[in-house]
């Protein structure tokens, strides 16, 4: 089984507003995230926020920890609850390829360019623990070196939306 995580935890400082509520074709980014993991997980949980269309979690071991406190809540969450790993995604991804869980394979894989898209084995939320309470770099990248994770390579960059203008650029186009 396969928990789907949208890591929603961020400050949205250079968007300016709650980017996770930002509209593309009509939809929030949020709902967009929720409803492309819905597609291929059992259930869905937004980390990071108090409200969202999904259930919630609040960031590990406290907010301000950046995607990692997400996925940490995640994977504590699918570890008490019996799931074999965690498929996250930020809320500022663009559309996600419809064969994404092919492309990432079996756990743990991330994406090379965007290693918060990634399959997380839940049996890896000690080890993310112990590079949380380090003093060690708290980074993404870091957690997937410490683990093993193979970095996948795709043909199309997925859009990261960070500022207004990165939203008009992909808000044309089609999505998945």
């Amino acid at each position: 089984m396969i928990l789907g995580a949208v890591l929603a935890g961020g400050l949205s400082s250079r968007f300016g507003s709650d980017k996770a509520l930002a509209e593309i074709q009509g939809r929030t980014l949020i709902s967009l995230a929720v409803d492309t993991l819905s597609g291929w997980c059992e259930h869905v949980v937004v980390t990071g926020r108090e409200t969202a269309p999904a259930p919630t979690l609040p960031d590990w071991p406290r907010a301000g920890m950046g995607p990692l406190g997400g996925l940490a809540a995640a994977l504590h969450h699918a570890l008490d609850e019996g799931y074999e790993a965690v498929l996250s995604c930020g809320v500022d991804a663009g559309p996600l390829p419809d064969d994404l869980p092919l492309l990432l394979g079996r756990a743990p894989a991330c994406l090379a360019m965007q290693p918060v898209i990634g399959l997380w084995p839940a049996s890896a939320a000690p080890q993310l623990e112990t590079l949380l309470e380090s003093t060690e770099r708290h980074s993404m990248r870091r957690f997937a070196e410490m683990i093993g994770a193979r970095l996948v390579e795709i043909d199309t960059p997925i859009a990261n939306i960070n500022t207004p203008d990165d939203l008009a650029r992909i808000a044309g186009s089609p999505l998945s």
